[in-house]
């Protein structure tokens, strides 16, 4: 018996070799050939595709159409199927690799048609652009041809991987649009239906100005004056309200009067979600304009021609999300002015399934509460999107990108630019309504403007400020009396953007290290008025939370990965909200809807609520504010022992917030989590602060750079160039992300070299 077990095993064993050998060998014939010479006719002369030690792309190329060709070579290469992923998700296509599991997904996406927008905008654009996304387009066909057989994703799927068009690349930029604006027509939503079931007096309470305000000019928005709104049927059951996470980033920039050496200094680091592999790519291009050698070092995203964030070393540019109101749903009076197209959704099995879509001449139309509304949407627009971002590889100075700024057709954002001569400058770059009046609640018919067919050129800017020091952080960055014209598109309530200018009036003086040191900090200055409450409470409450209280007293008072009070302070300030706000979550549940995406707009209103304690939203569960504010905490301890057992040392900050960076497949297929996911580490900041990061979310880059000392500049990526499991460059640069290390921005040596000769 125990032969034929030992036999056994070590068959099960041969099988287990055997089929790792052939994951690996199939893997293997996927990786691209990274040195080598080829021929191509889609340029008009050589290109040379060098990779550094950390996979960095450095393209040689005698114009900028052959530098955009060799660039999307290098795409094609490393990050076709996250391209193509990109393309789908933005087009409402991908049932065609995911079937029928997709379909949910690809109907809201279709909602918008941003495919045969994409198409329209390709035919609008100038000849110079169409030309460029068609030699990308050819570089990156060509780049995933080269690499002979399709990645193991598309082995998976059974897909087939198509051709890269011109569009594709437009798609990419919708898909930001879809990233980074979706929750502005969402807030806009959630708003209709709080009115619709409670009043208006209940939008202006839970949308009252933040108690953090920290716009350039230091100007603050009137303060709520109202009441608290009483509830009508409130249903008590205890709902969880998501969090929406913070998309945005971070900014901020000092100009040369703050420098040893009189070149202005920016820091940029984006917050997005974190997947294997990450978004961005890191990209140098050389070539000549004009006699004279263009220079441009950052990072691309895979599937678009731009350096989105970099520097030409006479200027360096970064952006956060403008969060400015790009969006409003108009009410229709009756459906005679409606009709309906038929959108196609094909499956991976070849059929498809039709998704029908109620149109207007206002956009595409949905109900809220059993009433028609159709959505404005700048993303909807004709100037929505364009090439004109391509324009800062030339510009020579602050002003030059200034002057650009209305013309650039991407999701608006903060610039932040700065140049070589110490000038720094802030304004908002992007798509613009140029109606006047934006709106939170619905618009009318008749008082929809004409003007939403117009980008809006005339827009705020300050440029070197008398203190030397810009910021931004998601919050709003305009005067109190510009935001009357531009609205809120969902801001972040500005504890994060005030923390940074602090921090940059702490000092006289910065170099790439006191940047650094500022992108890190997790000081937890937000939370402390919820930890004094904390500690009140449970101090009120008898012995039984003494335990809790020592923590509490030993939190440190920062997002620190031992750190078990910080742990109690931010659930606790979660359940709270919960507490105090499910009787509304739980109405908007009932209409398939929800307060996540205002979630972020409550903090002044349950300030209010613990301060006043009205009667009406008190739980009948309790018999006192004191109990109903204790029983908040007994359910974070209720939920942690849950996830994490009844060890308190296994709450600590950094296992709860443990930093997990995910290939998509790996959560399909966990015996492929250790070959494709990203080593785990332990958690290191939090949303209220400069040093952003959640499980699965955080700063996708770390950008510092004054232009003319680029070999002091910064770029650090939590992630690897390649999507390809077996590639040297999958997790290159990952471990200095999470070290801290301080990455450089320029190549460093070289390790592989391809040149493409142009056939004529």
């Amino acid at each position: 018996m125990f032969k034929i077990i030992k036999w056994l095993l070590i068959g099960l064993f041969v099988v287990v070799l055997l089929a790792t050998g052939l994951v690996y060998g199939v893997l293997n014939l996927s990786l691209p050939a990274l040195d080598g010479r080829g021929k191509s006719d889609a340029i008009a002369q050589s290109v040379k595709i060098e990779r550094d030690t950390l996979g960095q792309a450095v393209i040689h190329a005698e114009n900028r159409l052959d530098a955009a060709y060799a660039l999307g070579f290098a795409h094609g290469q490393d990050r076709f199927f996250q391209m193509d992923l990109l393309r789908r998700n933005a087009a409402g296509e991908l049932s065609e690799l995911f079937g029928k599991a997709a379909i949910g997904l690809d109907k809201k996406m279709r909602f918008h048609q941003l495919r045969k927008r994409s198409q329209i905008a390709v035919a609008q654009l100038p000849a110079k652009d169409k030309a460029l996304l068609k030699a990308y387009a050819n570089g990156v066909n060509e780049g995933h041809a080269q690499v002979g057989y399709d990645s193991f994703e598309y082995l998976l799927t059974g897909a087939e991987a198509k051709p890269w068009q011109s569009e594709d690349s437009l798609l990419i930029i919708f898909s930001m649009y879809l990233d980074l604006q979706s929750t502005t027509f969402q807030r806009d939503k959630a708003l209709i239906e709080i009115e619709d079931l409670y009043g208006k007096e209940m939008v202006d309470f839970i949308t009252q100005p933040s108690l953090y305000q920290a716009a350039l000019d230091n100007s603050q928005l009137a303060p709520y004056d109202g009441g608290i709104p009483n509830l009508k049927d409130a249903q008590w059951a205890m709902t969880e309200i998501a969090d929406r996470k913070e998309l945005g980033s971070n900014n901020w920039a000092v100009t040369g009067q703050l420098t040893e050496t009189g070149s202005a200094m920016l820091s940029d680091d984006m917050h997005l979600s974190f997947a294997v592999p990450i978004i961005w790519y890191r990209a140098q291009l050389n070539y000549p304009l004009n006699g004279e050698m263009q220079q441009i070092t950052g990072v691309s995203l895979p599937g678009a021609p731009a350096i989105v964030v970099g520097t030409n070393n006479k200027i360096a540019w970064g952006f956060t999300n403008g969060y400015l109101d790009t969006a409003d749903w108009v009410a229709l009076e009756s459906k005679e002015k409606t009709w309906q197209i038929d959108e196609p959704i094909l499956l991976n099995d070849g059929n498809s399934e039709n998704y029908a879509l109620t149109m207007s001449e206002y956009g595409p139309v949905k109900e809220i509460n059993g009433k028609p509304y159709a959505l404005s949407w700048v993303a909807h627009h004709e100037y929505a999107v364009d090439m004109e971002l391509l324009k800062l590889e030339q510009a020579n100075s602050v002003d030059d990108a200034l002057a650009l700024a209305a013309e650039v057709g991407i999701p608006v954002q903060n610039l932040m630019v700065v140049d070589d001569k110490g000038n720094a400058a802030w304004k908002n770059m992007g798509a613009v309504p140029a109606r006047k009046v934006p709106h939170q609640l619905a618009v009318s018919e008749q008082a929809y403007p004409a003007a939403w067919h117009d980008n809006e050129t005339q827009r705020p800017f300050v440029k070197n400020p008398e203190s030397g020091r810009l910021w931004t952080g998601n919050s709003r960055v305009v005067s109190a009396e510009d935001d009357q014209r531009f609205g809120n598109g969902g801001y972040a309530m500005g504890a994060r953007s005030a923390q940074i200018r602090d921090r940059l009036f702490e000092k006289q003086q910065f170099n790439e290290h006191d940047f650094y040191d500022l992108q890190h900090d997790n000081e937890a200055r937000f939370l402390t008025a919820w930890h004094k409450l904390l500690v009140k409470q449970l101090s009120a409450a008898g012995d039984k939370y003494a335990l809790y209280l020592k923590e509490l007293n030993n939190w440190q008072a920062c997002a620190c990965s031992d750190s078990i009070g910080y742990t109690l302070v931010k659930r606790y300030r979660s359940e709270v909200i919960n507490g105090l706000f499910s009787p509304l979550e739980n109405k908007l549940k009932a209409l398939d809807s929800s307060l996540k995406p205002v979630k972020r707009d409550l903090e002044p209103a349950v300030w209010q609520l613990i301060e006043e304690q009205p009667q009406a939203w008190l739980n009948p569960e309790y018999a006192n504010w004191q109990q109903q504010m204790v029983g908040a905490f007994d359910r974070v301890i209720t939920k942690l022992t849950e996830q994490y057992g009844n060890n308190p040392h296994s709450w600590e900050w950094g296992k709860v917030n443990e930093l997990v960076i995910e290939h998509p497949f790996a959560k399909q297929i966990p015996a492929l989590k250790s070959l494709l996911n990203m080593p785990t580490a332990p958690g290191f900041g939090d949303t209220f602060m400069p040093s952003v990061q959640g499980r699965s979310f955080g700063a996708s880059q770390r950008f510092i750079v004054q232009p003319g000392h680029l070999d002091k500049a910064i770029m650090a990526i939590p992630g690897g160039q390649s999507g390809h499991p077996l590639s040297e460059f999958y997790r290159a640069g990952f471990n200095d992300y999470v070290s801290n290390g301080l990455t450089p921005l320029l190549p460093q040596e070289i390790a592989h070299s391809i040149t493409i000769d142009a056939v004529n």
